[in-house]
């Protein structure tokens, strides 16, 4: 994991949860924890970590994760083991 993926590691963590984290960061960092990815129909995608899925719409139109978004992925971080 490079210092980019520790960033938003700790930008997802971090309180109140930010509006403004592009989605493709998230989907970077779990890429980088070795997350399997499992492509669904549309915008439909789920990662499994240490045993742990989890299941997400990619924002559409804009690129930006909602705060909903960012909370969900913190969920799936922590239930995962992954804390920054």
């Amino acid at each position: 994991m490079n210092s980019k993926h520790q960033k938003t590691l700790t930008t997802i963590f971090s309180l109140p949860n930010p509006g403004n984290l592009e989605w493709g960061r998230i989907e970077a960092l779990f890429v980088a924890l070795n997350a399997k990815v499992i492509e669904g129909s549309g915008s439909r995608v789920s990662f499994i970590i240490n045993d742990e899925k989890g299941d997400f719409h990619r924002p559409h139109p804009g690129k930006e994760a909602k705060r909903y978004q960012v909370r969900n992925a913190k969920d799936f971080l922590t239930r995962a083991g992954v804390t920054p």
